[in-house]
């Protein structure tokens, strides 16, 4: 099985605990997750199936929006509430106004400074294990980009509320939490994460690992309708088709020329949007440098190739 399925991570799983049940579930090994999505939380996890983990990555790098629950006035060492409670503070005189300034500040591109009970690696070694073993270790502030931020409810009596952040590759909402708690000087710690959308994949349309394992037994039709194209993630790409004497080129992934294609148009509904037609298909790949995606005889996406002048490059293979 090839294909995309937008998984909704339930409390209490890792991701990889996601992967090993999925493998389990479709009798299928070749399985991986597209971005860590903590225990704690729920939500969208894109799992690729087959040729489709080619793209793991570029699914790992499209932005997310996240709902997040802070609580003010604590502090914990994994800045979530799962924790353990380091510091308390009340939250004084601050008003509704100083916390919505505090989290509008957030807002565009920071610094962030990754959390110990993280899966990044430092010296070989995953953050979270040391940090379960009382060492603290130096970590390098990143770059991320939050583009939209904002408050959904709060309560002021109970030191508590919601907001919604959609941000680049990378950022920690527990610090994100974290960091707005220590903007306001009383401390702030994330009490519950649902990821609400990874590129196009929205929470809406994921299924339970249970969902998936009913679907796929009752009915593989079905199921498979489930499944996202991995063509589909390419929205805008203009699209050629291999004229067939030309088929064995691409096969083995060498430059194409101009007259080996033809413009391509799919019968799939769901990728309808992620197709360019007429005039607008012809000035975008006209364009140096100009990625497009390239399929085979059959109809079946091959891959991703580059032109430049009357020559197609291939980018990566599927």
């Amino acid at each position: 099985m090839d294909g995309i399925i937008n998984v909704y991570k339930e409390a209490g799983f890792t991701s990889h605990d996601v992967v090993a049940k999925l493998r389990g579930i479709l009798h299928q090994k070749k399985i991986g997750h597209t971005g860590t999505l903590d225990p704690m939380a729920t939500g969208v996890l894109p799992v690729c199936c087959g040729k489709a983990t080619k793209v793991c990555e570029l699914l790992a790098d499209r932005d997310k929006t996240y709902q997040a629950v802070c609580r003010l006035g604590i502090v914990t060492d994994t800045q979530d509430t799962t924790g353990r409670v380091l510091e308390e503070a009340s939250i004084g005189d601050l008003t509704r106004e100083d916390i919505a300034e505090a989290v509008e500040s957030f807002r565009g591109e920071s610094m962030q400074i990754p959390p110990m009970y993280s899966a990044l690696k430092v010296g070989g070694r995953k953050l979270y294990e040391l940090a379960r073993e009382g060492v603290e270790v130096e970590r390098k502030p990143r770059p991320i980009f939050i583009s939209d931020i904002k408050i959904l409810q709060m309560d002021i009596e109970e030191q508590i509320f919601s907001m919604e952040v959609t941000c680049s590759k990378g950022t920690y909402i527990r610090t994100l939490c974290h960091d707005i708690g220590q903007k306001l000087g009383i401390g702030a710690a994330m009490e519950n994460l649902v990821r609400t959308r990874v590129g196009n994949f929205q929470i809406a349309d994921a299924m339970t690992l249970d969902v998936i394992e009913q679907l796929s037994s009752e009915s593989e039709e079905e199921f498979r309708k489930k499944i996202y194209a991995v063509d589909c993630l390419f929205v805008g790409y203009p699209k050629f088709q291999i004229v067939e004497e030309y088929a064995v080129k691409l096969a083995n992934g060498n430059i194409l020329k101009e007259s080996f294609l033809t413009p391509y148009h799919s019968g799939n509904i769901e990728c309808q949007e992620a197709e360019c037609t007429g005039t607008e298909k012809e000035a975008l790949a006209d364009d140096d440098g100009q990625q497009c995606l390239i399929y085979d005889e059959n109809g079946s996406f091959k891959a991703i190739y580059r032109r430049t002048g009357n020559d197609f490059t291939v980018i990566k293979m599927f």
